[in-house]
């Protein structure tokens, strides 16, 4: 089949996919940079399409964005995702989850009553959600978006700036929207040499410099991680630690208390 073929079949069963189930969440585990232990978990996004399988996010999420359907898809992401943060912090693993929500997003309230509802529904309890604000728009683009979020602070949850270092986000632009958290993105991570070697370092400092927890995404070398340890950043994520994988995984990994070793 052609690619123009494939993505106009796509485009065509995208719009009921969330309604028919076919959007699910897979969780990719953060670990404390200084004990090594599951802290949290990134609930990401896949489309299983009846055809053609598993579909990432990469492809599917511009499409829903540019189709006006971002907000179904993201408001299905958010209640998996609480629902996973509930089971865990029911079981005695009280682990944030992390759901990625667009700019887009935020252009209305609505999304500050959806979080409410959710947070009531599953008794759930604020500080163990963090909404990531990830930008294929300019924070600058959609004022309307930093009223949102700083609703979306009162209700209690964390507000993180992903990508950060790659994406639009300027600093005033953070501090702006109070983010609770900065990702830092894995370009900077993986950069070693060249100059943006220090990137990493300026971002980590101006995070810390605001009270804001640093995660280190991307992390795919013991080098990396030696790296971001030493800078004292907070968090890490990435193949190195683990790949996305099934809730069901994560929940072996807290049982059997899994990590990683830290080292002095």
């Amino acid at each position: 089949m052609r690619t123009e073929e494939r993505l106009a079949l796509l485009e065509h069963d995208l719009p009921g996919a969330a309604g028919r189930g076919e959007i699910i969440a897979l969780f990719q585990p953060q670990f404390s940079l200084e004990t090594g232990e599951v802290v949290g978990a990134e609930a990401l996004s896949r489309w299983i399409h009846p055809r053609f399988g598993l579909i990432a996010p990469g492809e599917f999420i511009p499409m829903a964005e540019r189709l006006g359907l971002v907000g179904g898809i993201g408001d299905v992401m958010l209640r998996l995702g609480c629902h996973a943060a509930r089971d865990w912090q029911n079981h005695g693993h009280p682990i944030e989850v992390a759901v990625n929500v667009s700019i887009l997003q935020l252009r209305t309230t609505a999304i500050v009553d959806t979080v409410a509802g959710l947070l009531d529904d599953f008794s759930l309890q604020p500080r163990l959600l963090t909404l990531e604000v990830t930008e294929t728009t300019p924070v600058s683009d959609v004022p309307e978006a930093i009223g949102t979020v700083h609703a979306l602070r009162g209700l209690g949850v964390n507000i993180s700036i992903d990508d950060f270092g790659a994406a639009y986000a300027s600093r005033e632009q953070v501090i702006a929207l109070q983010a609770t958290e900065l990702k830092v993105d894995q370009s900077l991570v993986q950069e070693t040499q060249g100059e943006h070697a220090e990137d990493l370092a300026q971002a980590v400092a101006f995070g810390k410099e605001h009270g804001m927890r640093l995660v280190a995404e991307g992390i795919e070398t013991e080098a990396q991680l030696a790296r971001v340890r030493a800078l004292h950043c907070d968090r890490g994520q990435g193949y190195l630690l683990s790949r996305p994988t099934t809730k069901a995984d994560v929940d072996s990994l807290l049982v059997g208390a899994g990590g990683f070793r830290a080292g002095s």
